[in-house]
């Protein structure tokens, strides 16, 4: 008996929503944050959110964006 016609579509739909949910979940375990510097010269740097650097640049920016927000409200 051959499958009924809209469960090949669900299955088929369900299989794209499968792959698409593994790939989020290995993009997202990859993904780690890091602060990227840009200079005059059009060089760049990174830096890891655990280094030295990378926790300042982290904070510095948080400050940045505090200040933008209260600058908005009023």
């Amino acid at each position: 008996m051959p499958p009924k016609p809209h469960r090949i579509l669900l299955d088929r739909v369900s299989g794209y929503a499968d792959e698409a949910a593994a790939y989020m979940r290995r993009r997202r375990v990859a993904r780690r944050p890091f602060a990227r510097l840009y200079y005059a010269g059009g060089r760049a740097s990174d830096h890891a959110a655990d280094s030295v650097a990378g926790g300042e640049l982290f904070v510095a920016a948080g400050r940045l964006i505090e200040v933008a927000g209260r600058k908005r409200e009023r």
